[in-house]
């Protein structure tokens, strides 16, 4: 299932595109929802796998998020609010959680994880934060907050 919510250009060219099929088909029971206001904000999803869920939601200008997911039962939750935001997301496995909150500008989140039931948050609030997680295996967890 896809919902989108969009108040920018940006979203009504993703729409058009699910209208035209160029998008590849959700598989089985996953999920994406999206909700954007503001302009220039953007997103790309992919998804394989089953019972994967991915929510976003963008406030402001040129906030960007990019999400991958393989396996089973994976979630990943964004929110952004600014300006030209960067949640870059990919994870590979079953049960996993990653979180991304972004307010301010120039906030970058870059975040890897396979394995199996690991969890993963990242919080950044001001501008021009970087963090970068990376997490293998099973039972872990990473929290990073920046101001």
């Amino acid at each position: 299932m896809l919902s989108i919510v969009s108040r920018t250009s940006s979203g009504l060219i993703l729409a058009g595109f699910l209208a035209l099929g160029a998008l590849p088909a959700l598989a089985g029971s996953n999920h994406v929802s999206v909700a954007q206001w503001g302009r220039d904000n953007a997103l790309a999803t992919t998804q394989s796998g089953m019972r994967q869920r991915i929510t976003i939601t963008q406030q402001g200008r040129g906030n960007l998020s990019l999400n991958r997911q393989d396996g089973a039962r994976n979630r990943v939750v964004v929110g952004q609010v600014g300006c030209s935001n960067i949640a870059d997301t990919e994870q590979a496995g079953a049960r996993n959680i990653v979180g991304v909150s972004q307010i301010g500008c120039r906030n970058d989140a870059t975040v890897t994880q396979g394995g199996r039931r690991n969890a993963i948050g990242v919080i950044q609030t001001g501008s021009g934060n970087t963090a970068n997680a990376v997490q293998h295996g099973t039972g872990n967890v990473v929290l990073i907050i920046q101001e």
